[in-house]
């Protein structure tokens, strides 16, 4: 069975880890199917959302990096940059690049890579036993795959150097009180809330929905006239989709409107 399941229902594009012996621990493999994915995502007019998730008991427990390409002879200094940039960060990126809503739904533990990878989802479900753990300095190295991007963003520097200085586990409930985590369900709702949440999604304005989530992840390094400028932009720009004219009119009419996500 693939390391990766994916299917799309309803305009949503299920993407799951399947390595659940392993818990999930990403490899180079499941990373590129991965990116591509989001990237098909991206391009497919018939998808209008995407959900991260994972089998078992799992979600992500961070880089296995054992089944990707090894450099051959001796290392020379530049080597892990470019590794990083070429892997960890391409992937996060291609999550916070996706020109659809993408929800994680995370079911158990989401350590170091696992972590960055649910933090740049643009939605975060978690279930009641999941977890999240920055165990970078446990391993004596720094955060990658954007972590202190991310974590300063969301929670500020104190707690985000907090996490990442000590690397405890932060139970799901503490996540969600610190701003990392939409809303913590139980594990049998997990699924079905995704699902719901994906599904209501796949229902909006799929075209003003990219261009509002380009907007949020700009604001948090532009000042005051480059976003408003940037919005104004992005405004000209939906108002020439259909949704925006059957939004307007739907107002109008006053009238539920239907969105087809162009």
């Amino acid at each position: 069975m693939s390391d990766v399941l994916h299917a799309v229902e309803n305009g949503v594009s299920w993407i799951t880890l399947n390595r659940p012996e392993a818990m999930n621990a990403v490899t180079w493999d499941q990373r590129e199917r991965i990116i591509a994915l989001l990237a098909d995502a991206s391009a497919d007019p018939e998808v209008r959302a995407v959900v991260i998730t994972a089998t078992g008991r799992g979600f992500c427990a961070g880089a296995d990096l054992r089944g990707g390409p090894s450099a051959a002879g001796e290392r020379v200094q530049g080597d892990v940059a470019r590794l990083i940039r070429g892997g960890a960060q391409r992937f996060i990126a291609a999550v916070m690049d996706c020109e659809k809503p993408v929800i994680a739904a995370v079911n158990g533990t989401a350590a170091g890579i696992g972590a960055h990878l649910a933090f740049a989802c643009d939605l975060v479900l978690a279930a009641e036993p999941a977890k999240f753990v920055e165990v970078f300095a446990r391993r004596g190295i720094v955060p990658d795959g954007g972590g202190a991007y991310l974590l300063t963003r969301l929670i500020g520097p104190q707690r985000a150097k907090e996490l990442m200085f000590f690397g405890d586990a932060v139970p799901a409930a503490e996540a969600r009180a610190m701003g990392l985590v939409n809303r913590v369900v139980p594990a049998e709702d997990l699924e079905k809330t995704a699902r719901e949440w994906a599904e209501r999604l796949a229902q909006g304005p799929t075209r003003a929905l990219a261009l509002t989530k380009r907007l949020v992840n700009a604001s948090v390094d532009a000042d005051r006239s480059t976003a408003f400028a940037a919005e104004a932009d992005a405004q000209e720009l939906c108002m020439t989709t259909r949704d925006a004219q059957e939004g307007v009119a739907a107002f109008v009419e006053r009238r539920t409107p239907t969105y087809e996500g162009r």
